[in-house]
């Protein structure tokens, strides 16, 4: 079973929408997903705009890809390069820890995930 970043049972990032690389509601990864969607955020405007921008439109719905289009308040797993690009830029979004892969800290430090950790219900 995968883990997440505080070490427990890896939890649904969204199944409305339904987020994750398998399309399962998790931020699950394989080799199959060079794209490490890891990272269960929260989305803002800010980071949708800044997403748009830097060449991946996630607010636009691309039915033929069954995509709803993300709206700020959406859960998503993005991208792990995506969102140290944002956090780089002062727009990465909120993380849900409990719902964002454990090898995650491979690569981002813990106490920067812990910064930006989702304080919502």
């Amino acid at each position: 079973m995968a883990k997440n970043l505080l070490g427990g049972e890896l939890e649904p990032c969204s199944k409305d929408p339904m987020t994750g690389y398998f399309r399962d509601g998790c931020c699950h990864t394989s080799a199959e997903d060079p794209g490490m969607h890891t990272v269960c955020a929260v989305m803002t405007a800010e980071f949708l705009e800044f997403s748009r921008s830097a060449g991946n439109d996630l607010s636009t719905p691309r039915p033929e890809y069954g995509f709803p289009g993300l709206n700020p308040g959406d859960r998503w797993c993005v991208c792990l390069s995506r969102w140290a690009e944002a956090l780089k830029a002062g727009k990465a979004p909120p993380v849900v820890l409990e719902a964002t892969h454990a090898s995650v800290v491979e690569f981002l430090d813990i106490e920067t995930l812990r910064e930006k950790e989702w304080q919502g219900g």
